[in-house]
């Protein structure tokens, strides 16, 4: 988590995104006990426009724009859409940022492997959706290209990223 990743459509050229390092949070109002007993974590996700001209962009709680999994299953996170904050039809202009939180949450032990995704409406049209791999006590730098969140050569971080290297256009 943290690098960012940049649109690589014609259309969208010039916009970027990234998700900032989970941390444990506390449980937001609004919640009503639904996540009781769990882990509360926040991350924040950043769109930066280096384009000429504006962007509109719609982030919100719905499922269709955000997803997070935690665990190796990948078992779905409860996202607080009530303590999440959105990017509502935010006109983005050039050099500027916009930023969300999210919270989630889910038992401890899960969380330490975290996979977070959002796909944003970009001036009104579905964008793709990136995928950031992290979790509770992992260090940035070690989800990192050529690195391991597991430290582990057999993880299935490392067998995902042997995947797509292999699956390069161009390998």
């Amino acid at each position: 988590m943290g690098d960012w990743q940049d649109y690589q459509s014609d259309e969208w050229a010039g916009l970027r995104v990234r998700v900032a390092h989970p941390h444990e949070g506390s449980a937001s109002t609004g919640s009503w006990g639904e996540a009781k007993g769990l882990t509360y974590v926040s991350s924040q996700v950043t769109f930066e426009n280096r384009r000429s001209t504006q962007l509109s962009i719609h982030l919100c709680g719905h499922p269709r724009h955000s997803d997070v999994r935690v665990g190796r299953d990948g078992h779905g996170a409860f996202v607080d859409e009530y303590g999440s904050s959105d990017i509502r039809g935010f006109n983005l202009y050039p050099q500027r940022r916009a930023t969300a939180t999210v919270y989630a949450a889910s038992s401890p032990a899960q969380l330490r492997q975290l996979d977070i995704q959002f796909s944003p409406q970009v001036d009104g049209e579905q964008a793709f959706a990136y995928l950031w791999v992290g979790g509770l006590g992992i260090h940035e730098g070690s989800t990192g290209r050529n690195s391991l969140a597991s430290g582990a050569d057999s993880g299935m971080a490392r067998k995902v990223e042997r995947f797509l290297e292999e699956a390069a256009p161009g390998s």
